[in-house]
Order: C-alpha cells, then sequence, then structure tokens
C-alpha cells in the first residue's frame, strides 16, 4: 500500500524490504522501525525468503532519526512509544542473512541498521556519517561496539569523533561497506548476491554461521571452538543439506537445499 512506511516483496529466494518514507529522505520515526522489524521477523518465519535485502525508496538509504522527531526529544516532548521497544540492533538476531543496499545520504541511527546488516554494498558518491558528536550526544544504539569491530578501533575514533562525512569510496577502503557499484546497478547486483546465496547456500548453514559471528565478538576462540563442535553435533551433522552439499558437489550439479524458518 502507498502508506506502507517499509515495503516488501518476495521473489526467487530474495525478500526486499524498502524503507518508503521518501518525501522526508526515509528520515526514521517509531512508527517505520516497528513495521521493519516486524516484516524482519516475518521474513525469518517465511521459508520462501532465504535471504533479505535492504534499501531505501527515492534517493536516500536512511539520514537518521526525523527532524521533527529530534526536535521534540531536544524539547522534552517526545511521546513513548506505544510498546516496549526491540532494540535497534535487533536485525543481528534474525536468523537469515541481511544485505543493506545503501541508495544514498546514511547517517545516525540510518548508519547504525546499516551496520547491522550482515553485508553491505553501496552506490558510488553516496554520502555516509556517524554525526552524533555534531548533534551533542553519545553514540548511541551500541555503535560505539558494532563500529570499532568494523573498522578498527582508531578509524572508529575518527568516525565518531570527528563526525565528519565521507563517501562511498572512502567507506570501502576502511572497510565499513564491502562493495560500491554504479546507482544504477545498486539494486541489480545486490539483489543478484543475495539470489546467488539463497540459491547455493545452506539457510540452516547461514542461521548457524551468523549466529556464530555475533556470539564469537563477545567470546574466545576456544569458545567459538567449543560452539562450533555442539552445532555439528546437534544440528548439522544428522540435517540432510550436509548430505545434499556433498553429493551437489561430487555430482557438479546446483544444490537443493531445504528451507529454514524460525518458529
Amino acid at each position: 500500500m502507498a502508506d506502507d512506511l517499509v515495503l516488501c516483496t518476495v521473489d526467487q529466494g530474495v525478500a526486499l524490504l524498502t524503507l518508503n518514507r521518501p518525501e522526508r529522505k526515509n528520515a526514521w520515526t517509531v512508527a517505520m522501525e516497528e513495521q521493519y522489524f516486524d516484516l524482519l521477523r516475518e521474513c525469518e518465519r517465511d521459508p520462501a525468503a532465504r535471504a533479505i535485502v535492504v534499501t531505501g525508496a527515492g534517493t536516500a538509504f536512511c539520514p537518521g532519526l526525523d527532524a521533527q522527531d529530534l526536535e521534540n526529544i531536544a524539547a522534552g516532548t517526545t511521546k513513548p512509544a506505544s510498546r516496549d521497544r526491540r532494540a535497534a540492533t535487533y536485525p543481528t538476531t534474525i536468523a537469515k542473512p541481511i544485505i543493506a543496499a545503501l541508495n544514498g545520504a546514511c547517517a545516525g541511527i540510518g548508519l547504525i541498521q546499516a551496520l547491522v546488516c550482515d553485508v553491505r554494498f553501496a552506490a558510488a558518491g553516496i554520502k555516509i556519517t556517524t554525526a552524533f558528536a555534531r548533534r551533542g550526544i553519545m553514540a548511541e544504539h551500541g555503535i560505539g561496539w558494532l563500529l570499532p569491530r568494523i573498522v578498527g578501533t582508531g578509524r572508529a575514533m575518527d568516525l565518531l569523533l570527528s563526525g565528519r562525512v565521507l563517501l562511498a569510496e572512502e567507506a570501502l577502503a576502511l572497510g565499513l561497506v564491502n562493495r560500491v557499484v554504479p546507482a544504477e546497478d545498486l539494486l541489480d547486483q545486490t539483489v543478484a548476491y543475495a539470489r546467488d546465496i539463497a540459491a547455493n547456500c545452506s539457510p540452516i548453514a547461514m542461521a548457524s554461521m551468523k549466529a556464530q559471528v555475533y556470539a564469537a565478538a563477545e567470546s574466545s576462540l576456544e569458545a567459538a571452538r567449543l560452539q562450533a563442535l555442539g552445532l555439528w553435533a546437534d544440528r548439522h551433522k544428522g540435517h540432510p543439506d550436509f548430505g545434499e552439499g556433498i553429493r551437489s558437489f561430487v555430482e557438479k550439479r546446483p544444490p537443493d537445499f531445504e528451507a529454514f524458518a524460525r518458529p
């Protein structure tokens, strides 16, 4: 529907979620957050969706919190959310790969939402900034934990303390994004990447890997090793995808993995 704050379509194993406030450059609101997180959960439950792509309608991805909301927060007049809000890091708990297609300006909580995706593609020349220091606030929603783990402490401190604007090309050099492509090719290339992993990678294996990576960020090497052994024994050793992965490799054909959906 035209008034949906986030659009969703599923095709060839890929769910495409589009932040849909183009008249406000997809500026973040609690209502949009609730719809977006609800749709992520629906995609997680949908066996037809094996990978998720997130992008923005129009010319921006998300430049941060809506200016009116910022003014209300500064004035102390913001109304509480209608229900308990899920953490901004909620996408990291979704047991399917999420790929961001950053089609335009990405700042503040918009950048945080990009960082909690698992892979990031960016259109050439787009502008990215943390912005928080220039708004008189701290590093929000865990970005002080996320950013150093993605780009390293020194680079994270630069981006946080200065709040400076960087272009997609510098973001690629820093490791903030995985790939930079021409703007006109961004969505096609991102969806093609998502379709490839949807078609050729085991959904249950990807779910385990995503959980392993985020857990390992706060654990020891030995704990990560033992977690992998436990997953092998309890989840993967007897799963049909293991046999199918071997057979398809030996028979030189595309795999036919089972769909995965968290209840």
